[in-house]
């Protein structure tokens, strides 16, 4: 008995600093007075300053709290009592911090001696910031549905939804609705047009201060450019933006610089207000120093409110036909959109030009793993400009399914353009147009890690590295696309590192930019999500239209995952074959592949290891790749070129590659310097 007494004060106290140092729940212990006895220093947002400058101070002397004469009544009522407290919501900053106050939920618990003496309380403070921000969010979503679309006319709409979202979501809320649509009229198809006037139909602020208006109720007027607000318009996605006195395109807009300056407002959200590929108009978010910074978590409740809002506006208008002829539009005008690879993350940036022009950007899977970009852009306008970048597309697609070097795909789509340019040398005088153009064209390898470039006329890419280095390769820039003479194409094969980004433009982006010098500065943080780095760029051009349409094309860069992809050297021996097809058999099994996936797997082996043995030279190596498709490669070294031949009844062999273009979804054959590679792959 004698010993468990000894023992007990150290296993208190040892219980005792566990619950103050390992405790994820914030730990206050106050005297009878409400001084600070001690504090948990696992909760940095309790304490800005080190412990031993908080103890000893009262509760009220250290922070700020959203009702402190409720919050004390709550403690003299415990210490009073001894009734505990339990789960009372409570916002907390540290005293004089800037910033938003967090919220906790608090229990309090009176401490008592074993003689039964009142020592003071312990609270317990459990960060609920997260959670009351979602429980807000859904209530401010729930009362915009139940109370905006209330009647069927777009201006009532629009203010409906002004006085749900302010104050509970946002200290000013500003809606702009295209004027057409406010007349009952088609809305315009994205992106919208820099000269579609938008009507300013609703405008809210939590202070009443009529001086924070930029422009009437009511004012038409295009949305200035470049600014996040006409950029959500053109790509129809959402902006999140930290307003500062810095802030590069408030220049562009000085009635709105000054108004936002005078209330303070430190956070934007602009949200497009979008039905089916239309755009009905722009909501525009923003927060005060009164209220916490806009997150990714208030984008989506943004979103979802616009989209709500614009249902109801399109119900108010009675408009039916919208859908039909919206995406006929779009299917007619609007660029598509890169695909994303599984090694390459891609953005874009276009910005429409007065004289218009031909141009665009593409990225798009060859065979291996590797990703091709594109960006160029022909000379000309309209429909004559349209027509041969259709043709020209068809051309590089065509030709990079033959896996053809990036400078020898270059010179025979110039000799495609050359050719086209003579058909229309026989066109009548007015129909003759030049076909000159230019072409950034590059090829990704992940496995290897390097990106191979060729330019034809074409200025070449800026280059990002993960350390935030910029630079701007040495690349040889070659003849315009349908030049006659000039120096041959060339090609570069540069190392990337993974989460480097390569940014892709056309010349246009030089004459609305002072040099490559923004582009350089703005990618100095490669980290950064690109569709933001565009983003930045955008607002950091010169609102000169003049010298064609402006494309960025940006793919940040990463390898490709070691386990999905195995490699093996063969022996140029007969009984490679079924070395190869044993290993191929564990490989896919390892990777989990349906078994007649596994089955087809094996035979293709089976077969371009038996070509490769037969009619190829050491080395011999055989590689299967893991990703939206499962390809096989088997590389050799003879250059010589299989033949896929329909063999004859009669004849024993001489039907493996016709085999393989059965069994495949995709082959071809890929040359290098040291041989060929015949790779064949699957669908997923």
């Amino acid at each position: 008995m004698a010993h468990n007494e000894a023992v007990s004060p150290l296993a208190d106290a040892a219980a005792f600093g566990a619950l103050f140092h390992e405790s994820p729940t914030g730990l206050l212990i106050l005297d009878t007075e409400l001084r600070i006895l001690r504090i948990n220093v696992n909760r940095p947002v309790l304490h800005e300053a080190p412990p031993v400058q908080i103890t000893g101070r009262h509760l009220t002397d250290v922070y700020d709290l959203s009702a402190p004469g409720e919050v004390l009544a709550m403690l003299h009522g415990v210490l009073e009592s001894g009734t505990p407290a339990r789960g009372q919501l409570v916002g907390v900053r540290p005293k004089s911090a800037p910033g938003p106050e967090s919220l906790f939920s608090v229990s309090v618990s009176r401490l008592e001696d074993s003689q039964g003496r009142i020592l003071g309380v312990l609270v317990e403070m459990l960060d609920v910031t997260e959670r009351e921000k979602t429980r807000a969010r859904v209530r401010v979503f729930g009362s915009v549905r139940e109370h905006v679309g209330q009647t069927l006319d777009v201006v009532a709409t629009c203010e409906e939804l002004v006085q749900e979202v302010v104050p509970d979501f946002a200290d000013i809320a500003v809606v702009e609705v295209v004027d057409a649509v406010i007349r009952g009229e088609d809305p315009p198809p994205s992106p919208l047009g820099r000269e579609v006037p938008l009507r300013r139909t609703a405008f809210g602020h939590s202070g009443g201060d009529e001086q924070m208006h930029a422009h009437p109720v009511g004012d038409v007027r295009a949305l200035p450019f470049p600014t996040p607000y006409a950029q959500t318009l053109a790509d129809l996605k959402p902006r999140l933006v930290t307003l500062g006195p810095d802030t590069p395109w408030l220049a562009a807009v000085p009635k709105r610089g000054k108004a936002i300056r005078a209330s303070d407002a430190h956070s934007l959200i602009t949200a497009p207000l979008t039905l089916r590929g239309t755009v009905l108009g722009l909501l525009s978010l923003y927060r005060t120093d009164q209220a916490d910074l806009y997150d990714n978590g208030d984008v989506t409740l943004a979103l979802a409110i616009a989209a709500h809002t614009a249902l109801c506006i399109d119900n108010a208008r009675r408009y039916t036909r919208e859908h039909t002829i919206a995406m006929t539009i779009q299917r007619h005008v609007l660029l598509p959109r890169p695909a994303s690879q599984t090694t390459v993350e891609t953005a874009h940036l276009h910005v429409p030009s007065e004289v218009g022009g031909g141009g665009g950007y593409d990225t798009f899977a060859l065979s291996g793993a590797r990703t091709a970009l594109e960006v160029g852009e022909v000379v000309g306008q309209g429909i004559h400009a349209a027509t041969t970048l259709g043709q020209m597309r068809t051309a590089y697609h065509s030709l990079a399914a033959l896996d053809l070097e990036p400078d020898e795909l270059l010179a025979r789509l110039n000799d495609t353009a050359i050719g086209l340019a003579q058909e229309r040398a026989a066109l009548p005088p007015g129909d003759r147009m030049p076909l000159r153009g230019s072409c950034a064209y590059a090829v990704y390898d992940p496995l290897a890690q390097t990106c191979t470039i060729a330019l034809a006329g074409h200025p070449p890419p800026v280059i990002a590295h993960p350390d935030g280095r910029t630079e701007i390769p040495d690349l040889s820039a070659g003849p315009p696309l349908g030049s006659a003479e000039g120096p041959p194409f060339a090609a570069t094969t540069i190392p990337v590192a993974d989460g480097s980004v390569l940014a892709f433009y056309t010349a246009s982006l030089l004459h609305t930019s002072p040099s490559t010098d923004t582009l350089q500065r703005v990618l100095a943080h490669p980290d950064r999500p690109l569709q933001d780095l565009c983003d930045d760029v955008l607002y950091r051009l010169r609102n000169d239209t003049r010298h064609g349409d402006v494309f960025l094309l940006l793919a940040r860069t990463h390898p490709f995952p070691a386990d999905q992809v195995a490699t093996w050297q063969l022996d140029n021996h007969p009984q490679a074959v079924a070395t190869a097809r044993a290993r191929a058999q564990q490989q896919i099994a390892l990777w989990g592949v349906d078994e007649e996936t596994a089955y087809t797997t094996e035979m293709i082996v089976s077969e371009l290891v038996t070509n490769a043995v037969r009619y190829g030279t050491s080395p011999l190596r055989l590689r299967l790749i893991k990703d939206r498709t499962l390809t096989c490669e088997v590389h050799d070294g003879n250059p010589l070129a299989p033949r896929l031949r329909h063999a004859k009844t009669v004849d024993e062999g001489g039907r493996g590659l016709f085999i393989v273009a059965q069994l495949a979804q995709n082959w071809g054959v890929r040359y290098s310097l040291d041989g060929k590679t015949v790779w064949a792959e699957q669908i997923l």
